[in-house]
């Protein structure tokens, strides 16, 4: 795809799938997975592995991920590299085409995977391209499309987009979240073993998670690092909360624009803190946090989405290597004297971590779960369970 294409470029014979732009651009490809169309914002995620968790991560909802790294789906699909039951991503576009799965622990092909959860890949995309394109214009809005007979409207598709509102101003974390409360079981996964039993040991510090979006990891890195974990709805009252007698409060990532969902979710928030209990929020928890003391948030010009982000330790100078998430961000300028920054990216500045002067809270805006990812930042996880104890 040239990166000034502004044509419709036409269809090739056998291809499957199809790309369209607001502004009319067109990329085709192979499709795989479902078949259907759908319409959300493109972003980019540059992991090398990992790709069943990025697509089951209910903070990509409402978007097609573009996967840098030519060879996805190559390792297959299985039961346990899931961070959801459901696929939240729309979809995703690669590079070159799903091969046959070649990996003793795969119990599906991840075409076959795609296909049973509806969710529309498209192959034989120059990714590279579309990365640039998206570094320089910022995240389109597109509709991707799969069809076996190769017929598409395309004025249709482009009509999708172009009447797509957009992310910012959505509130999606009550879209995701679970609707029942949930006692947690279960932490980190193990080579041989599969995730490993336990944390329902009641005299272990009892976290009351708030469930935005959230990931499994981090409620199995929570159990990991000594806690026991009890996961709420998005839209869980104060009272509701309290009422599991909790020694601390966990936000959770999710998808969509923080403002938005802070409409329900500040108020409880800013109650929380008021109990001087421990609070820890990861992503959007992160966001919240901040808007709940009188920070701002806005939406980024590309994000950040992948396993590679370094992020500077502002209190020692050290770096971490870092998974990241999430197309908003707290506004660094114009921060609260009550907050003190503890993070900062080092590809562009932006915040990526804050800790309350008078409270016990603190937050970051990557993910120290990881899932997938690097492995620098579990100290958090260990963080947050000793200040409950």
């Amino acid at each position: 795809m040239a990166d000034d294409q502004r044509t419709r470029a036409p269809q090739p014979k056998g291809a499957s799938g199809v790309v369209v732009f607001a502004d009319g651009r067109v990329i085709w490809g192979q499709g795989f997975g479902a078949e259907g169309q759908a319409v959300g914002e493109l972003c980019f995620n540059t992991a090398m592995t990992g790709y069943q968790e990025v697509m089951t991560d209910p903070s990509y909802a409402r978007q097609v991920v573009a996967f840098t790294f030519p060879h996805i789906g190559n390792v297959g699909a299985n039961d346990e590299d899931i961070e959801a039951v459901e696929a939240h991503a729309l979809g995703c576009l690669v590079r070159e085409p799903v091969t046959q799965s070649s990996n003793y622990r795969a119990s599906d092909d991840f075409s076959g995977w795609m296909g049973k959860r509806g969710r529309i890949g498209i192959s034989g995309i120059d990714t590279r391209a579309l990365t640039r394109l998206v570094r320089r214009e910022g995240p389109p809005t597109i509709a991707v499309a799969h069809n076996a007979s190769g017929e598409f409207d395309l004025d249709g598709l482009q009509r999708m987009a172009a009447e797509w509102p957009g992310l910012e101003g959505m509130d999606l974390a009550k879209d995701v979240s679970r609707l029942q409360v949930e006692r947690w079981s279960g932490g980190k996964w193990a080579w041989g073993q599969g995730y490993e039993l336990g944390g329902d040991d009641d005299h272990r510090p009892h976290v009351v998670a708030i469930d935005y979006g959230s990931k499994r990891n981090i409620f199995r890195n929570l159990v990991e690092a000594g806690a026991r974990v009890t996961v709420v709805p998005a839209q869980a009252t104060f009272e509701e909360i309290m009422a599991h007698e909790p020694d601390g409060f966990f936000l959770s990532n999710g998808p969509g624009d923080p403002a938005a969902t802070g409409e329900y979710a500040i108020p409880v928030i800013q109650k929380m803190l008021e109990t001087q209990l421990p609070l820890f929020g990861i992503c959007l928890g992160h966001q919240l946090l901040a808007l709940a003391v009188g920070g701002m948030t806005s939406k980024m010009f590309q994000g950040h989405r992948g396993a590679n982000h370094p992020v500077k330790r502002l209190g020692d100078g050290r770096v971490e290597i870092t998974s990241m998430n999430h197309g908003f961000a707290v506004e660094r300028e114009g921060l609260p004297e009550t907050i003190r920054e503890t993070h900062v990216s080092l590809f562009d500045g932006s915040n990526c971590g804050i800790e309350l002067k008078d409270k016990p809270a603190f937050s970051v805006q990557y993910h120290p779960e990881a899932s997938p990812g690097p492995q620098d930042s579990f100290y958090l996880f260990e963080k947050f369970v000793g200040m409950m104890r």
